[in-house]
Parts: C-alpha cells; sequence; structure tokens
C-alpha cells in the first residue's frame, strides 16, 4: 500500500497569472504558499485483478481504468498505463470548489502514489507538470499551474512562468520572526459558498483573451513582484496592504470574482481591523484570507456574527510526499 500527503494551498500575490491565456501572451509570475491542511490518497493492488476501484465522495468499481467517471482518476491511470487491478482511496481535510486549490493537490498526490506503486522515481518538478498537463490539455480545464506546482513543492515560494509555460521555482528567504508573524496575523474565513473554479477561470480566460482584463492581468502581477518583495523583507504591514491592492485589482477584472455578500464581507473585515484581505482561488466564494496586526479579536468577533468560522492553518514547508509505502 502507498499513501500520499499533498496540502493545500493559499494564493499570496499574482494568481491568474498562472493561466495560458495570460503566460502565453506575457509570462506569468505568482507567490503563493502551502497550508498545513491535505488529501490523502491511498493506492492499493486490487483482490479481483481485472476491476478498478474508486472511492471519493462515492464509490466507482469499473473493469477499466477507462470507464471511471472522476476525469482526474481516469486520466491518471492513462498517463502511468494501469488499466486495472488496483484500489484508490481519497480523503481530504476540506471541501472541494472552495479556493484551496484542491484538485490540483489531488492530482499531484494521486501521481506521486501511482509512481511510487511502479517503484518508478519522477522529480517534484516532473510530477507537477505531469499534473498540469492533465488539466490542462487532456481534460481542457481553464486552470493554470499554480495549484499543481504549489502542491508539489510545498512551502512558500515564488513561481515565475516564461512564455512557453516553463516554470522557475523561488524559494522565498523568510526569517522565523516573519513566518511565526505572518502566520499570527493571517486568519481564514470560511464563507459557506461553493463555487465551479472552471467558469469563474472560462470567463477569466476569455476578458483576458479579448484584452479586457489584460490591463487587471499586468496590474495583478505586478503586485506579485511586489508581494515576495514585502515578504522576503520582512514588511508585512507593506504585505497586508498589497494584499487589499491585488484584491481590488482582481474583483475589477470579472464580475463574477464577487457578489454583494462578500463585498459585505470586505467592509466588515475592514471595519474591524483588516489591513488588507482576498478571496482565495478563483474567487467568488470559498475561503477569506484576511491579514490583520491588530485586534484579531474584534476581527474574529465581527466575523463570526457573519456566520463565517474561522479555520485555522499554518504554512507547510513540505510539498506532496509518500507517508507510508509497505
Amino acid at each position: 500500500m502507498i499513501i500520499t500527503r499533498t496540502p493545500f494551498r493559499l494564493s499570496l500575490g499574482g494568481g491568474g497569472t498562472d493561466l495560458p491565456s495570460y503566460y502565453s501572451k506575457k509570462g506569468g509570475y505568482f507567490v503563493s504558499g502551502a497550508i498545513d491542511k491535505y488529501v490523502h490518497i491511498a493506492v492499493n493492488p486490487r483482490f479481483e485483478e481485472d476491476s478498478v476501484r474508486v472511492s471519493y465522495s462515492t464509490t466507482e468499481i469499473v473493469g477499466d481504468a477507462s470507464q471511471l467517471k472522476h476525469p482526474l482518476v481516469r486520466e491518471g491511470l492513462d498517463v502511468v498505463g494501469i488499466k486495472s487491478g488496483i484500489e484508490i482511496v481519497s480523503i481530504a481535510d476540506a471541501p472541494a470548489a472552495t479556493g484551496l486549490g484542491s484538485s490540483g493537490s489531488f492530482c499531484v498526490g494521486l501521481l506521486r502514489a501511482l509512481h511510487a506503486y511502479l517503484r518508478e522515481y519522477k522529480s517534484t518538478q516532473y510530477v507537477a507538470e505531469e499534473a498540469c498537463n492533465i488539466s490542462i490539455h487532456r481534460l481542457k480545464e481553464p486552470s493554470g499551474k499554480q495549484d499543481e506546482y504549489v502542491a508539489s513543492f510545498g512551502g512558500i515560494r515564488a513561481y515565475d512562468i516564461n512564455k512557453e509555460g516553463e516554470v522557475k521555482v523561488e524559494t522565498i528567504p523568510l526569517s522565523t520572526h516573519t513566518m511565526a508573524e505572518l502566520e499570527a496575523n493571517t486568519l481564514l474565513f470560511y464563507t459557506g459558498i461553493q463555487r465551479s473554479s472552471s467558469s469563474v477561470l472560462s470567463k477569466q480566460k476569455r476578458a483576458v483573451e479579448k484584452g479586457n482584463g489584460m490591463e487587471k492581468m499586468d496590474k495583478i502581477k505586478a503586485i506579485g513582484y511586489k508581494i515576495r518583495d514585502a515578504l522576503a523583507s520582512g514588511d508585512l504591514t507593506r504585505f497586508g496592504e498589497l494584499l487589499d491592492e491585488h484584491w481590488k485589482a482582481k474583483r475589477g477584472v470579472i464580475r463574477a470574482m464577487s457578489n454583494d455578500r462578500i463585498d459585505r464581507w470586505y467592509r466588515i473585515a475592514k471595519e474591524n481591523g483588516a489591513l488588507g484581505l482576498k478571496v482565495v482561488g478563483a474567487g467568488g466564494g470559498g475561503f477569506m484570507m484576511v491579514y490583520c496586526q491588530d485586534g484579531r479579536a474584534k476581527l474574529r468577533s465581527a466575523m463570526d456574527k457573519e456566520g463565517l468560522p474561522e479555520y485555522r492553518f499554518r504554512f507547510e514547508p513540505e510539498g506532496s510526499k509518500i507517508i507510508y509505502n509497505v
């Protein structure tokens, strides 16, 4: 049996520039951090060798992997060349469609497990690219490279994408003090809104391709560089301010990025001590990330009154890894 543990992520700056519709024209740049919330994937030989069993929110038992309804499992098995005789189980710490990059984490964890199952060594970057290929090219999803790369590498890093889609990964040097302060002051609240990231990203893709959203995406990329510098220098006040600038630019790309409820929660958070905040992921729902240096108790109380539970976390230094192999 093989079990992998793969982290979810928080996009800190430059999100959206990792989509092919943008980076193929201007190159992308984003900063993102893995967190200590995970998807676990277990892979084991199937007793009935002429079938495949996959268990996630539902259970599928089919005679051949090509018959699976779960697109990531079906394509992942096809990529590594497994047709039957295998059992796959997944368990996640957070629901899908909430902006934490769960699909990318799932795919990376699955591929890491399948390669280990076949006794194959594949590099961290290889698995990240393999997972991106499944999402972008095989499944034709309007997604980018952020989720898969952060899930694979872990830590808080900057990612530079050239126009050909090649990704350069940079570790951001964070002092122990800066990391402790960043974790203490960054709060995550669940809006209770689950939304299709594909729907939001498809609209963003069309806006960028038509040129309507290109100027905003240019600004978002520029903010990504500034956020990298703020974190590296330990200037977290500046980080909070940039987070706010980032959200204002992001919500201007398309209307689906926000809604009346999110706008209300934004105002309440700002009135109760938030220096900056953004909806993580594609936008439109999921989790709100809030940076607050002073009065965190007041902010927590205000968000609790709005029915937004806090989701406590820490940043995860490691990416996808095998935690059990027997």
